[in-house]
């Protein structure tokens, strides 16, 4: 996509969410029988085809790319949206590395009629609680789930649901091409969004909450702070995008270094700055705080894309 036509999905997915995922609609969400929105999971995919994005046109998909996917998963990570797209896509980028692709699971998944999971580790799947396809990528190559069993964890993110999967029937499906950086970039992207939202809602708090007849946020100090925060979000992002657009192991590394940093940083300051009510259940700066560490152990914490890195410098 060019970049108007990115920003044209960006806003309509923007609108969906403002429309649909209020912050008392995520927590019905989260709280549903299959932790996300299934109504507005359709909308995405009808009006968005937010599935459909890297799957070919002739599989029944847009003929995107990583990129195209990571704008929209930036913008549902703004509101802590649960929704099995992460899941889905990396299920279509395993499926489309096999030498035969299945054309009609491609098609069932790019209108998001099926579900779709990649187990990187067994014991916390993505979307692994509702997934219909299921890929596995280890040592280097895939294998097709085509019979397993699910066993739903108690994650410390309530907006994310995570599940342990025990495979009983495989098939080897094709060589790995690289799903685990695929996977940390759309994370990464994710982690951007809502490191935004989280440092906005700070801001906001700190422009009404006074202290000694005044809004706290007209304080020197804070204003620095904020600055700060604000400086480090823009900079991981430029990373996350300069991944998304040319992916590598390299790229992928940096991206899920910077993100973790940004939203754990924002979240952190978030909740101090907020005071107790930050975290009461009643606060969304709570649910913030629980993905930003969520997020940063999810598909191998920041450490090892560390040493990732360090292997490359020395």
């Amino acid at each position: 996509m060019s970049s108007d036509e990115r920003e044209l999905l960006r806003d309509t997915v923007a609108a969906l969410v403002t429309k649909h995922a209020s912050p008392g609609a995520v927590r019905e969400a989260m709280e549903s029988e299959r932790g996300y929105d299934d109504a507005l999971w359709r909308l995405l995919c009808e009006q968005v085809g937010a599935a459909a994005l890297v799957v070919p046109e002739e599989f029944g998909g847009a003929g995107g790319t990583l990129g195209d996917a990571a704008v929209v998963v930036e913008e549902l990570g703004r509101n802590l949206v649960p929704s099995p797209l992460l899941g889905t896509t990396l299920a279509e980028l395993a499926l489309l590395a096999a030498g035969a692709p299945d054309e009609e699971t491609l098609g069932s998944l790019a209108e998001g009629a099926a579900i779709g999971a990649v187990v990187f580790d067994r014991d916390y799947v993505v979307n692994g609680d509702v997934a219909d396809v299921v890929v596995e990528a280890r040592d280097g190559t895939l294998d097709r789930w085509t019979e397993f069993d699910v066993e739903i964890i108690t994650p410390m993110d309530p907006t994310r649901r995570l599940a342990r999967l025990t495979a009983k029937s495989t098939a080897p499906l094709g060589a790995d091409p690289g799903l685990a950086d695929s996977a940390a970039i759309l994370l990464a992207a994710e982690q951007i969004g809502a490191a935004a939202r989280c440092l906005e809602l700070t801001v906001d708090y700190t422009k009404e909450r006074q202290q000694f007849g005044r809004a706290i946020g007209s304080f020197q100090a804070l204003k620095h702070r904020m600055a700060d925060l604000y400086v480090l979000v823009q900079s991981a992002r430029a990373v996350v995008k300069e991944a998304a657009d040319d992916p590598s192991p390299t790229t992928a590394s940096l991206a899920r270094v910077a993100a973790s940093e940004a939203f754990s940083t924002v979240a952190a300051e978030g909740i101090q700055l907020h005071g107790g009510i930050a975290i009461t259940w009643e606060h969304d700066m709570q649910l913030y705080f629980k993905r930003a560490h969520g997020s940063s152990q999810l598909l191998g914490p920041p450490s090892d894309h560390l040493r990732r890195l360090e292997s490359e410098v020395f």
